[in-house]
């Protein structure tokens, strides 16, 4: 590493070290205005992004260092110069003696200037980041905003707009690069993103991993039971789908591997369990903390885990079901039993976490107990999570093994500031894209497109939401792209009716699904990068293992009492929310013998054929059906074919053992 190389990472370490305590110190004890807040926040991480991240081969030469070098102070300029033009503080140096935010529309010629490089910083910063496909949605939209009165009539034209006035939409004022999008991650998102890795740091998440392993040591295919409960629970304080794969999946997989399953089926089982995690309550990947800024009307943080809850027990339920089906279909083992020889044992014993005693677990179930504890006590959400925060510090500090010492405690504050890199900088850019829906009144016109195209069918337009929600989420984070997705489709759902909060978790779930979709499925790239299997397999057996995933969101719009929702949004009698849980359980029963195609024994195609649509007939709901419970009587018969599926199964493989006996 060269000196000027090392500087500049010294540069970025200090700025990942300076943007969690900033988060910390200004969301708890504002001293600035929110725009002010927000551009600091952007500053550090597109500074870190700039002079910290990891660039591509061929990206080495001196004039790509000089390039970074210019971009970061670029960075610094803008975000500081919105900083000195809010500010009471800098009032001496307001142009035109008012300040940002009340001149506009009467902005300076500098103040675009600032705003245009501005927007070229975050689009450059997004690329680096995430790829191209979040900058080249934003360049879209920017000229949308600017070509729109010459637009044909079926891409909703619209008056038009200079470039003036595109700049102080989106990077100026307070609705775009520095709106709501930045705003959630710096709140919300990024305190968990903390959270997590104090935990990581503590042991504690490895505690998770370990407990697993002793509650399925005796079970067919426990390994992959022990990699969905970790997944699942970590998945939960991460929310991310790539991180918490490459995470849990260096200890799951090969225990996977160790216990009989192929490499590609322990990696898609692995992706999909990582990609359910930000599904779970009461973290949600701090997914339940975004929704409630953006679901309108307005919801609480009770009512928000309240819905999920069920949907997340069922979705794991199924990848429990459809594992120890393909468990037996593998003859996999047990985790008593001993381990083969060879490279798969040599990679277990290297990749096993250590023996975790009751210290670490006294600290993940403080942390998690406190957050839940100070969100029942009325605290606000921020300031719950602080206090967990607080909770991981001071109980860890009890024992050796789990204390945090100044460098252990350092090298958490850095990861967190490094990990945050990539939504803050997708953030900033998704503010672009709401500031173009904003200003060009998009956001209210979308709805009246999808409508008509749906010809007022709810079905049709929750299938057009799927596929945009999955194409976005493919190369996006999953909260990013639930953010966006929320402003520009989430209307679209309330003009058909369908509960506001069942609308947004249906977003919600798709952007998490389009980890383990192909052809682009992140989770399965990166389980398979693990495993040492092929791509497209991992990729194929994850979405398999994660189907029930795909037909949920659409079980509970559709019957909203999964959700402890009444179809007018009030609170569901418990008779349809326990009937609703009964069908979506005994529905995935089916689907999981479908797709590993065995019961007892072997299904042959028309079987396993029969049973999907048993499953499909299962789930489907019909109104308000019969019993008052939501049962419509094509549930009863397809619940009564699948026992009847059951038994007979069950009666051949007795044959079979009775026949194979001597």
């Amino acid at each position: 590493m060269t000196l000027e190389e090392g500087l500049r990472s010294r540069i970025a370490a200090v700025a990942a070290v300076i943007l969690p305590i900033f988060a910390l110190a200004e969301i708890n004890y504002p001293h600035l205005r929110p725009q002010s807040q927000l551009a600091i926040f952007a500053g550090l991480g597109l500074t870190i992004c700039f002079l910290g991240g990891r660039r591509k081969l061929g990206e080495h030469s001196p004039l790509a260092a000089f390039g970074d070098v210019v971009l970061a102070a670029l960075a610094i300029a803008v975000c500081a110069w919105v900083v000195v033009q809010t500010e009471p503080f800098f009032e001496n140096s307001w142009l035109l003696g008012s300040s940002l935010g009340d001149r506009a529309g009467a902005e300076t010629g500098l103040d675009f200037l600032i705003g245009a490089v501005g927007l070229i910083v975050v689009l450059e910063a997004t690329r680096r980041t995430i790829g191209w496909v979040l900058p080249a949605l934003a360049g879209t939209f920017l000229l949308y905003a600017y070509l729109g009165a010459s637009l044909p009539s079926w891409l909703l034209p619209h008056r038009g707009y200079g470039v003036e006035r595109i700049v102080a939409q989106t990077f100026l004022q307070s609705q775009g690069v520095f709106g709501i999008a930045l705003r959630v991650m710096f709140t919300y998102v990024f305190l968990f993103v903390l959270f997590g890795a104090l935990l990581e740091a503590t042991g504690a998440t490895g505690f998770i991993v370990e407990a697993a392993r002793r509650l399925f040591r005796k079970s067919t295919g426990g390994a992959a039971k022990v990699a969905v409960l970790s997944s699942g629970l970590m998945g939960s304080l991460s929310g991310s789908a790539v991180a918490n794969t490459a995470t849990t999946g260096t200890f799951t997989i090969p225990m996977m591997r160790s216990s009989g399953f192929p490499r590609h089926v322990a990696a898609g089982i692995e992706a999909a369990a990582s990609s359910g995690g930000a599904l779970v309550p009461p973290v949600m990947g701090a997914g339940a903390y975004m929704m409630l800024e953006i679901v309108t009307p307005p919801v609480t943080y009770f009512e928000i885990i309240r819905a999920a809850l069920l949907p997340a027990l069922v979705y794991y339920f199924s990848i429990f079901a459809v594992v120890h089906l393909t468990a037996r279909r593998f003859s996999a083992r047990g985790l008593t039993r001993e381990t083969p020889e060879g490279d798969d044992a040599r990679e277990v014993e290297s990749k096993s976490p250590p023996v975790i005693a009751r210290y670490e677990g006294i600290v993940f179930l403080s942390a998690l107990g406190g957050l839940v504890l100070f969100l029942i006590m009325g605290f606000s959400v921020f300031r719950s999570v602080s206090l967990a925060l607080g909770t991981v510090l001071l109980v860890s500090s009890l024992h050796s093994r789990t204390r945090l010492s100044s460098g252990r405690l350092l090298e958490a504050v850095l990861k967190a500031g490094r990990d945050s890199v990539p939504l803050v900088s997708a953030a900033a850019c998704v503010g672009i894209v709401i500031g173009i829906v904003t200003l060009t009144g998009i956001g209210t016109r979308l709805p009246a497109l999808i409508l008509p195209l749906a010809q007022n069918h709810l079905l049709l337009a929750l299938i057009a939401i799927m596929v945009s929600s999955i194409i976005l989420g493919m190369g996006l984070p999953s909260a990013v792209c639930y953010l966006l997705m929320a402003t520009l489709i989430g209307p679209v759902l309330g003009k058909l009716g369908v509960v506001p909060l069942a609308a947004h978790l249906f977003i919600f779930y798709f952007g998490m699904m389009s980890m383990v979709t192909p052809p682009v499925a992140l989770a399965a790239y990166a389980a398979s990068s693990i495993a040492g299997s092929s791509f497209l397999k991992t990729s194929w057996s994850a979405f398999r293992f994660a189907l029930v995933g795909f037909v949920l969101p659409y079980v509970f719009v559709l019957r909203p009492a999964l959700l402890m929702l009444a179809p007018d949004g009030s609170r569901a009698p418990w008779g349809d929310t326990i009937a609703a849980l009964v069908i979506a359980l005994l529905g995935v029963l089916p689907l999981a013998a479908a797709l590993t195609g065995r019961l007892f024994t072997e299904l042959n195609p028309v079987e396993r054929i029969a049973l999907f649509a048993v499953a499909i007939f299962t789930l489907l709901p019909g109104g308000t059906g019969m019993m008052g419970r939501s049962f419509a009587w094509w549930n009863l018969v397809a619940i009564a074919l699948y026992l009847a599926a059951l038994l007979y199964d069950r009666s051949r493989r007795v044959s079979a053992i009775a026949i194979s006996r001597p």
